[in-house]
């Protein structure tokens, strides 16, 4: 007979945690000393290839002067925002689904990325970083010489 420990809010807990994870909301984000708030979440795909690491991210309806790129101290940070659309509903119906506001995401960078070449293009609402690979220093062999 195994014995289990009775947790009867974990359940509430885990619901709680799958909601915000769905719903794409986060409250109370560290940016240094201020608080920020965010009010969705892109996602994000991050890959290794032999010369580069690419960090690609879904950021559809947010122009290229509303998206900030800062590499600093081994965190390369991605910040933005989605602006709201002005519209008049016709006949007084509306129905809002898109997420709209700030968002954040950081990345911490490998010590082989070469933070001062990270290039940033974005087209039809996907942002592709590319951050090159700094070259491998490889061992020297010492000779020894006698003396």
């Amino acid at each position: 007979m195994t014995i289990v420990r009775y947790e009867p809010w974990a359940f509430v807990g885990r619901l709680q945690r799958q909601l915000d994870r769905t719903l794409g909301e986060t409250q109370g984000l560290a940016d240094g000393a201020a608080t920020a708030s965010v009010s969705w979440i892109p996602h994000v795909d991050i890959r290794e290839e032999a010369e580069r690491f690419v960090v690609v991210a879904d950021v559809p309806g947010v122009e290229p002067k509303d998206i900030e790129i800062t590499a600093d101290k081994g965190v390369l940070t991605v910040r933005g925002e989605r602006r709201v659309e002005k519209k008049a509903a016709v006949d007084g119906y509306e129905r809002v689904e898109r997420a709209t506001g700030t968002f954040l995401r950081r990345f911490t960078l490998p010590e082989s990325a070469d933070a001062e070449a990270i290039k940033a293009t974005h087209v039809n609402g996907v942002l592709e970083l590319s951050i090159p690979k700094r070259p491998q220093e490889q061992p020297r062999r010492i000779n020894v010489q006698a003396a």
